[in-house]
C-alpha cells in the first residue's frame, strides 16, 4: 500500500472533503505495514473498499416553523461499513453539518465501533438544521419530518442511528415517535431513547464516563491515577459534563470547562453544584459558558480563548474536531501535561497529535477514549432485544469493562520497543484488523 497514492486517488474523487480526508490518512498511515505484511488484505483491496462508503443517503427535509413559512435543510445517512454487525452511529442536527463531516464521522465509527468488541458497523448522518433557538414544537415538527424521509432505511438490525451533537434526549423521542407511528412496531431502532420507553440508564454520561476510565487506565500503566490532578475539559455537552463529573468523582480537580463563547477558569476546581449548573444551562438551550463566572465566586470567564493555555496535568478535549491545534499541544506539553484523553471525534489536528507523540505523553484518540458512548448504545440495543433493562450500576460496570479492554488491545498493537504506547497506531490496527478480518470471510460484496 503506497499511503500517497490512496490519498490522492480519495483527494481527487472527493476535492475540499479535508475532515474526511484527514481521517483517512490517520488510519492509513497507522495501518501500513500491518497491511503491507498481509498479501489477503492486498488480494481483497480491502483498503480501497473500507475508505469508501457503502451508500451516502442526502435528502431533502421540509417542514413548517411557529410562524408558519416553510423551511428547507438537508437531511444524510451515510452507511459506511456494516462488515461486523448493523450500522451504527448518530445523527448530528447542527448548521456546520456536511458530507465530509459526516463521512469523517462514518469513518471513524467503523474502527470505534469494533474496538468495543459489539457487532456494529459504523454510520453517521444528520442535517444542517440548527436547533438552537427553536421553539419545542418547531424541533418536533423538523424532527418527524426527517424521520419521514429516513424511516425505510434504517432498523434494529439494519442501522440503528443515535444522538450526537444538537441530537439529545428529546430529539430522539420526537424521531422516535415518529418512526414507531410509521413503522406500526416498537423496537430497538434508535438509541439514546428515555428510560421509560426502551432507554438504558448511564447513556447520558456514558461518553465522558468512558473518556476518564479510559485514561485511568493509562495513568496506571505509569502507577499513577486521577487523585490530585489538575484537569482542564473542553466542551459543554453529555461528554463534558460526564467526563468532569467522573474526573471530580477520582479526585481530580477540574479548573477548566469551555463553550463557543470561550471558557471559565475555576482555580479550586468544579464542585458538584457547577455541574449540576452545567445541566441548568444546557436546559435553558444556552451552550455559552459566561454565567457560570457570574453566578459562583472565584470564576473566571475568558472570552475567545481554549483552556489549553492553562497550567494542567490532564487534558480532556470534549467538544468538536481540530478543536485543538499545534500551538496548544505545544502549550499543554511545556506546561507539563502528561495525559491527553480525546473524549469528542478527532477533537487534535494532525499536528497537534505529532506533537504529543513526539514528546511521549499519554494520548489516546477519540476512537477508542471516546467509545463509551457507542459502547452503552450497544449495551441498549442489547437491552431492547431481550425486552430487558439492566441497572445503572450493571451498565457501568459493563462500560468499565469494556474500557479497559479497548485500552488492552491498545496497548497490544501500540507499544513500541522503548516501551511508549502509541495508542493512535493501537487503536488504529486494533479495529482495522476486525473489520478486515470479517469482510474476508464475507468475500467480495
Amino acid at each position: 500500500m503506497n499511503v500517497q497514492e490512496i490519498m490522492n486517488s480519495l483527494e481527487a474523487k472527493h476535492p475540499g472533503e479535508k475532515e474526511y480526508l484527514q481521517a483517512v490518512h490517520e488510519v492509513l498511515e497507522s495501518v501500513k505495514d500491518l497491511y503491507n505484511e498481509n498479501p489477503q488484505y492486498q488480494a481483497a483491496k480491502i483498503i480501497e473498499r473500507v475508505v469508501e462508503p457503502d451508500r451516502i443517503l442526502t435528502f431533502k427535509v421540509s417542514w413548517l416553523d411557529d410562524k408558519g413559512e416553510v423551511q428547507v435543510n438537508l437531511g444524510y445517512r451515510i452507511q459506511f461499513n456494516g462488515a461486523i454487525g448493523p450500522y451504527k452511529g448518530g445523527l448530528r442536527f447542527h448548521p456546520s453539518v456536511n458530507l465530509s463531516i459526516l463521512k469523517f464521522l462514518g469513518f471513524e465509527q467503523i474502527f470505534k465501533n469494533a474496538l468495543t468488541t459489539l457487532p456494529m458497523g459504523g454510520g453517521k448522518g444528520g442535517s444542517d438544521f440548527n436547533p438552537k433557538g427553536k421553539s419545542d414544537a418547531e424541533i418536533m415538527r423538523f424532527c418527524q419530518a426527517f424521520m419521514l424521509e429516513l424511516w425505510q432505511l434504517i432498523g434494529p438490525d439494519t442501522d440503528v442511528p443515535a444522538g450526537d451533537i444538537g441530537v439529545g434526549g428529546r430529539e430522539i423521542g420526537y424521531l422516535y415517535g415518529m418512526y414507531k407511528k410509521l413503522a406500526k412496531e416498537h423496537t430497538g431502532v434508535l438509541t439514546g431513547k428515555g428510560n421509560g420507553w426502551g432507554g438504558s440508564l448511564m447513556r447520558p454520561e456514558a461518553t465522558g464516563y468512558g473518556n476518564v476510565y479510559f485514561a485511568q487506565e493509562m495513568l496506571a500503566t505509569k502507577g499513577d491515577s486521577f487523585k490530585g490532578k489538575v484537569v482542564a475539559v473542553s466542551g459543554f455537552g453529555n461528554v463534558a459534563w460526564g467526563a468532569a463529573q467522573k474526573a471530580t468523582e477520582l479526585g481530580a480537580k477540574v479548573v477548566a470547562i469551555s463553550g463557543p463563547d470561550g471558557y471559565v477558569h475555576i482555580p479550586n476546581g468544579m464542585t458538584n453544584e457547577m455541574i449540576d449548573y452545567m445541566l441548568e444551562l444546557r436546559a435553558s438551550n444556552n451552550d455559552i459558558v459566561a454565567p457560570m463566572a457570574q453566578e459562583f465566586q472565584g470564576v473566571t470567564f475568558h472570552a475567545g480563548k481554549k483552556p489549553w493555555e492553562l497550567k494542567v496535568d490532564i487534558a480532556l478535549p470534549c467538544a468538536t474536531q481540530n478543536e485543538l491545534n499545534g500551538p496548544d499541544a505545544q502549550k499543554l506539553v511545556d506546561n507539563g501535561c502528561i495525559l491527553v484523553g480525546e473524549g469528542a471525534n478527532m477533537p487534535s489536528t494532525e499536528e497537534a497529535i505529532d506533537i504529543f507523540l513526539k514528546n511521549k505523553i499519554l494520548f489516546s484518540p477519540g476512537k477508542a477514549s471516546n467509545a463509551g458512548g457507542v459502547a452503552t448504545s450497544g449495551l441498549e440495543m442489547s437491552q431492547n432485544s431481550a425486552r430487558y433493562n439492566w441497572s445503572a450500576e450493571e451498565v457501568d460496570a459493563k462500560l468499565h469493562r469494556i474500557m479497559k479492554d479497548i485500552h488492552a488491545a491498545c496497548v497490544k498493537y501500540g507499544t513500541q520497543p522503548d516501551g511508549y504506547v502509541n495508542y493512535v497506531k493501537g487503536a488504529n490496527i486494533a479495529g482495522f484488523v476486525k473489520v478486515a478480518d470479517a469482510m474476508l470471510d464475507l468475500g467480495v460484496i
